[in-house]
């Protein structure tokens, strides 16, 4: 892994630290009402370290990935360039996938509520203005 990639994964941490103190769990879903692909992966890891493998896969079937994809990234130099892009390529896949159907299927993890995100609120407020 190259120094930027260390970098960006430091970023992308403590962007990610600094909104959860802030009490926002998930920056998309805040905003669209509209859950992530990786929407439930942070309890699934808590499921995990509880031993609880069914509850883990319940919120995020691909709790498993990310530690894949960064074993992949640390051992990029090591592998054909072919392999990386492929491995990430399935991996991206899958999330679309997996994700896809999560939003297609009921259930209490990944949420479809754009009237609840923040743009949902200010457009139905301005609109309420202008009446």
């Amino acid at each position: 892994m190259e120094k930027t990639d260390l970098k960006a994964l430091a970023a992308i941490a403590l962007l990610y630290l600094a909104i959860e103190s802030l009490g926002v769990t998930c920056p998309i879903l805040y905003l669209t009402g509209i859950a992530c692909a990786g929407c439930g992966m942070s309890r699934a890891w808590l499921s995990l370290a509880r031993l609880d493998l069914a509850g883990a896969f319940a919120y995020h079937p691909l709790f498993w990935l990310p530690p894949a994809v960064l074993a992949a990234l640390l051992l990029r130099r090591r592998m054909p360039e072919r392999v990386f892009r492929g491995f990430l390529g399935a991996c991206a896949a899958l999330f679309i996938g997996v994700y896809l159907i999560r939003l297609l299927l009921p259930g209490d993890v990944v949420v479809w509520e754009p009237s609840q995100g923040l743009l949902g609120r200010l457009l139905r407020g301005a609109a309420e203005r202008i009446e």
